[in-house]
């Protein structure tokens, strides 16, 4: 059976203009009156410039660098959420993202209903979904809420509902962004050891975290981003030296 891999080659992605050029209705009367100032016209944004990388079975990549580095980017590329303009990128394996937890979620349905269709969404099959069913009510803590929409939970339920359906499903390539300590403080232990579980399933995990500790702890590659490029690529020790070295100048 041919192992998992990503490989990308000379990929350069740019965010369109038109994200950040375009006004509100209100900045184009204002505008056309005189009354405020027309903004600066921007060009398209260079997220990931010339970005070569190859990942192989059995890597736990951490992705580390500063804000705007393009660590998020980089994630929604391989997820192919985000379309690169020139270059390739190729992956081999069913790939999981776990990005925005709650993304998908109906507020006006129910738990149960949610997490039926968040299930699916994550590529779930009906029956793979319904097998899981009462363990994510189990460890999501809602006991009889489940049965409520969910537009009437706390902030704190939404987020253990969320996290309990997203770390149901796994994958070849396991794509996490910035989702260990998802709940509570009382809810963070347990969320932490479901989620170091999950990622010891995946055959290849990449992972963008701010905490430079579980990055040394979970991976054994870390690459460090500055404006879209790579530009230390390492044993995690020796990258994340070079990014608090860099941090402190």
């Amino acid at each position: 059976m041919e192992e998992c891999y990503i490989k990308m080659k000379d990929a350069n992605l740019y965010y369109p203009s038109d994200l950040y050029n375009a006004m509100t209705l209100k900045q184009e009367v204002f505008s056309r009156l005189k009354l405020q100032k027309t903004k600066e016209r921007l060009d398209d944004v260079h997220a990931l410039k010339d970005f070569n990388l190859e990942i192989h079975e059995g890597e736990r990549l951490g992705v580390i660098g500063f804000n705007g580095a393009g660590k998020s980017t980089l994630l929604k590329a391989l997820a192919g959420l985000y379309p690169i303009r020139t270059g390739i990128i190729e992956s081999k394996g069913k790939i999981r993202s776990m990005f925005e937890l709650t993304l998908g979620f109906d507020m006006e349905s129910t738990g149960r209903e949610n997490i039926i269709n968040r299930g699916l969404m994550l590529g779930g099959t009906p029956k793979e979904v319904a097998a899981k069913e009462e363990e994510i009510i189990d460890f999501a803590e809602l006991g009889q809420f489940i049965d409520y929409p969910i537009r009437s939970y706390s902030s704190g339920m939404l987020v253990r509902l969320a996290f309990a359906i997203s770390t149901s499903v796994t994958g070849d390539i396991l794509l996490v962004d910035e989702v260990l300590s998802a709940g509570d403080i009382n809810f963070q232990a347990k969320a932490k050891k479901r989620m170091l579980s999950v990622m010891d399933q995946a055959k290849i995990l990449v992972l963008v975290l701010h905490d430079m500790s579980t990055i040394k702890e979970v991976c054994n590659r870390t690459i460090l981003l500055d404006k879209g490029r790579i530009v230390a690529d390492g044993k995690p020790d020796e990258v994340v030296k070079e990014y608090l070295s860099r941090l402190s100048n």
